[in-house]
This record gives C-alpha cells, sequence and structure tokens, in this order.
C-alpha cells in the first residue's frame, strides 16, 4: 500500500512540474495572398509545441509559473520552403498580490527569413545551426527567460542571456541576417550584446527594482511603490549619458510607456516633475505618454 502511495505521490510530483514557457504562436499569411495554405497551419501548430515542449533550463516550473509569452509572426513573402517575416515578440509576468499581469518584453524582430519544410522536425541543439527558424526561436526564449529571471532577481537572467549568445555565436557563419554586428542597430545581435555588456549593467536593476522593489509592493503600499519606481526610472539617465537613444532603453519603453503613464496618472500623489524631464530626455518618441502624467 504504501509503495502504491508512493507511486502516485511521484506521478503528481512528475506531472506538476512544467516547461518554462507558455507561448502563443499566432502565424499570419495575409500578405502572401496564399493565408489558406495548410503549410502556414502545421507551422503555427509546430512552432508552438516546439516553444512550449522544448526544456530550455534546469529550473524546476510549476504550472502556474510558466512564463507567458507571444510569438505572432507576419509572413511577407513565401516562395516554395522560403519565407520572409517579421515576428512581434512579447512576453509578460504577474504582479504579486494582483490580477495584473506586467509585460517585460516587447520587441519587434524585422529581420527574420527563413526555410521550412512542412511537418519537418523542429529541435534544438545548442552546439549547431540547423535551420535560422529554430535559432530565432530559441533566441527569444532565452531572452524571454533572462528578462523573467531578472524581475525576481537581480543579475538573474545573466546565464539564460550567455545561453542565448551561444546561439548568436553559432548562427553568424550561416548568412543570415540579424546575428552579426553589421545587420543595423536593432538586432538580434545587438539586443545580446548589450544585455550582457559592462557598459549597460545599469539595466539588469532597473528591470528588478522597477518589478520585484517596485510593482509587486504596489498592493501594500501604493504611494511608496510609485516613488520606487519614480527613482528606478531615474537611472536611466546613466545609460543616456553613456549612449544616448541606447537599444536597451528603446526596447524598454516600448514595453513599459503605456503603463507608465498609467501608474503616474491616478492614485496617491507623488513629485513627478524631475521623472517627467528625465522620460522627455531618455524617451522624446513616447512623449505622447509622458503628457498623460498629471500627478
Amino acid at each position: 500500500m504504501r509503495i502504491f502511495t508512493l507511486l502516485i505521490v511521484l506521478l503528481f510530483s512528475f506531472n506538476s512540474i512544467a516547461q518554462e514557457l507558455n507561448a502563443v504562436v499566432v502565424i499570419n499569411a495575409e500578405q502572401t495572398n496564399k493565408a489558406d495554405l495548410q503549410v502556414f497551419k502545421t507551422l503555427e501548430r509546430s512552432l508552438t509545441e516546439f516553444v512550449n515542449n522544448t526544456k530550455w533550463t534546469d529550473r524546476r516550473f510549476k504550472q502556474q509559473e510558466r512564463i507567458d509569452c507571444s510569438f505572432n509572426i507576419i509572413i511577407t513573402q513565401q516562395d516554395g520552403n522560403n519565407f520572409r517575416a517579421t515576428v512581434q515578440v512579447g512576453a509578460s509576468r504577474p504582479v504579486y498580490g494582483s490580477n495584473y499581469d506586467t509585460a517585460t518584453f516587447n520587441f519587434n524582430d524585422k529581420q527574420f527569413d527563413f526555410e521550412y519544410t512542412e511537418f519537418q522536425p523542429l529541435i534544438y541543439n545548442p552546439n549547431t545551426f540547423d535551420s535560422n527558424l529554430v535559432s530565432v526561436m530559441a533566441f527569444y526564449a532565452y531572452t524571454i527567460i533572462g528578462m523573467d529571471a531578472n524581475t525576481f532577481k537581480l543579475n538573474d537572467g545573466d546565464k539564460y542571456f550567455q545561453e542565448a549568445k551561444q546561439i548568436v555565436t553559432t548562427a553568424q557563419p550561416n548568412n543570415q541576417t540579424g546575428w552579426n554586428p553589421q545587420d543595423g542597430s536593432q538586432s538580434r545581435y545587438r539586443l545580446n550584446e548589450d544585455l550582457l555588456s559592462p557598459n549597460f549593467r545599469e539595466f539588469a536593476g532597473i528591470m528588478y527594482s522597477y518589478h520585484r522593489t517596485g510593482l509587486d509592493f504596489m498592493v501594500d503600499d501604493k504611494k511608496r511603490s510609485k516613488q520606487t519606481i519614480s527613482t528606478t526610472l531615474s537611472q536611466f539617465q546613466s545609460l543616456y549619458k553613456k549612449r544616448p537613444n541606447n537599444f536597451l532603453t528603446r526596447v524598454f519603453f516600448d514595453t513599459k510607456a503605456e503603463e507608465i503613464a498609467s501608474i503616474f496618472s491616478s492614485g496617491p500623489s507623488v513629485n513627478i516633475t524631475s521623472l517627467v524631464e528625465v522620460l522627455n530626455q531618455v524617451a522624446p518618441t513616447k512623449s505622447n505618454f509622458w503628457r498623460q502624467i498629471k500627478f
């Protein structure tokens, strides 16, 4: 009887451990004028299974701890097994003590060309470049996990960004855009390089302070939380001095601008004069959001 009970406990424990990501993959092929092709439905299903069923780390995740994320892939051209596309990648995590999910990452990758044969297996091997499709999805899987980790523990995302760097290094010799220094200021290469650069170490601290010591305390003390977030956002001045209009600042405010405007437009009043000045300096393209800040 005790053996039977132990087996049940072990089975329950095994089933309660899930993979890291809870991803939604959407393929939009309307621009190809071939949106009804079965290959797009197969690709969507295969990518969903690939991202959600691959074990990306050695961490143990419970089902409710999986990271919600999305991949909105827009196919712009299709010629046989060759696809030209963009991918909008997003991720979020819950805020402590609330029903609110806060975005942790939001990026539109416009350098996403790949080859795909319907029903081909999608398998990630960190030591080889098997396809641009697999490498791009794996790169963002690790980037999402790293961003999420940094919101819970200072610098905890570095090991996952290093995994993403391995993907970059392996992909570079294969003549695919997005992986090399010459591929522009908003490439996968640049994103990973800056996340690991000593010149931008403040960014990891900003991600941690904004979420863990800011948002997660909103339910207990909203005014204190707003003050913490305001102080945290002022740290972007340091990044601005190193490189105005740097990539990580743009990624952060593409993800957070609407949320920041909402935080500082209601609830208990805090001094936001200097905050608005900082925001207009470091993220001037989001000025329409900063004008909404009233308290």
